[in-house]
């Protein structure tokens, strides 16, 4: 009986629109899933918020102020895949949006 080394690549996605980041990883399921690779994980990481308050006027009304929120939203796409196929390159190739950031960590 011989055992076959897995390989596993982590693909972590960031995003500020939640949508757009959901149809990227569907994309990345869509593609490792057509080559014949079973195991695909995605995990959602909590969303980080970032607040800005801003004074209504510069010199009276302190207490008068606005709040802004950023929110950076967040994914891990894991792929366990045989050495055999040749994966990363099949994500690099891939036509993902360029408004959400990629990072690979190859282990």
């Amino acid at each position: 009986m011989e055992i076959k080394p897995n390989e596993k690549i982590r693909v972590r996605l960031e995003s500020f629109n939640h949508e757009l980041l959901n149809t990227s990883c569907q994309k990345i399921i869509d593609i490792t899933q057509s080559n014949n690779v079973d195991k695909v994980g995605v995990v959602s990481l909590p969303t980080h918020k970032r607040i800005y308050c801003v004074l209504r006027s510069p010199h009276v009304n302190k207490d008068s102020r606005e709040h802004f929120e950023i929110r950076i939203h967040k994914r891990i796409v894991e792929i366990y895949y045989d050495s055999s196929v040749n994966i990363f390159d099949l994500l690099v190739k891939s036509d993902l949006t360029n408004k959400s950031k990629i990072f690979t960590d190859e282990s």
